[in-house]
């Protein structure tokens, strides 16, 4: 899809409301955050705002705008990095005019009046950054800030450029980005830097883990677990890729209990897994997905499933 409708939707409005998915990660927060910044600079007289669930361990890279219903009206509404829409943080996205969807996930809903779709980008983040070489012929402006908030994106989405969705665009993007003016040792901090109980959890998580004959592991936080290390759910996002550096594994899954569910964080090193996690009311790219069961007779069934893709996978 060309880029031009967004350029010109972005012109023609004079709200904009920006959101992004459910339980955030940097790549969520830095592509809505860091396009509200190249808007708002763009054109200072609109309003551009951001909405959804606050992560405080995201605090360090943006604070989410509270809104009242009738900001929506006849405003422009875009929905980045998300790629079904009950994953959208704040059920209002649907109150505005028009609704574009910038997403880098393989499609699952349809959503949108206008919807861009890259599945090659290495994050969303990489794709606003696209979007901004675009319309900076149109006098679009990118700020330090905004470098910061896409920067901290790919990073984050990358694995710090570990991941195999990093290409030589996102090298290139990042090389440009950093040519701006912003901490990134500080930003690096704040995407990695964990706490001490946290750092407890981590262990635990070491020394409990167990590896099939498959190739994989799998991994139960219950909530009287999360308890005694004072970890919230939210949190437990720090802890999915510790399992990524083990000999052996093809593929893991760590299991959250919440009050009402039970979160399914799914990860692999070659097996496609987002099938499952489309089985499981969820989905995500191949390598790294997300679901959600009810109880934990279910989370055998993922293992199970999981532990026959390992089986038939050949590199």
């Amino acid at each position: 899809m060309s880029i031009q409708p967004i350029i010109q939707a972005i012109k023609t409005y004079d709200t904009i409301i920006i959101h992004r998915h459910v339980r955030p990660d940097p790549d969520a927060y830095g592509s809505q955050a860091g396009l509200k910044e190249i808007i708002a600079q763009s054109f200072p007289d609109k309003n551009v705002y951001i909405t959804g669930e606050q992560d405080p361990s995201l605090d360090f890279l943006a604070t989410m705008d509270h809104l009242d219903d009738h900001t929506y009206e006849n405003a422009l509404v875009i929905v980045c990095d998300t790629a079904n829409a009950t994953r959208i943080s704040d059920e209002r996205y649907d109150l505005g005019d028009k609704l574009i969807k910038i997403d880098h996930h393989p499609v699952v809903d349809d959503y949108g009046d206008v919807a861009w779709v890259d599945t090659t980008a290495s994050s969303t983040s990489e794709m606003i950054y696209d979007f901004y070489l675009t319309a900076k012929h149109e006098g679009f402006i990118i700020s330090d800030e905004a470098a910061r908030l896409l920067y901290a994106g790919i990073v984050g989405d990358t694995g710090r450029f570990l991941f195999p969705s990093t290409t030589k665009k996102t090298f290139q993007h990042a090389a440009e980005l950093v040519t701006h003016h912003f901490d990134r040792s500080s930003l690096y901090d704040g995407i990695y830097c964990i706490k001490n109980n946290m750092a407890k959890l981590q262990g635990y998580v070491l020394q409990q883990f167990k590896l099939s004959e498959s190739g994989l592991s799998s991994v139960k936080l219950t909530k009287a677990l999360l308890d005694e290390y004072g970890v919230s759910p939210m949190e437990t996002g720090q802890l999915v890729g510790v399992l990524g550096d083990i000999e052996g594994i093809k593929a893991w899954v760590l299991f959250i209990e919440e009050e009402d569910i039970i979160r399914v964080r799914l990860r692999s090193k070659g097996p496609v897994i987002n099938g499952i996690a489309a089985k499981y009311n969820g989905g995500g790219h191949p390598m790294a997905s997300g679901a959600t069961v009810s109880t934990w007779e279910e989370t055998d069934k993922v293992i199970k499933d999981l532990d026959e893709v390992c089986r038939n996978y050949e590199a």
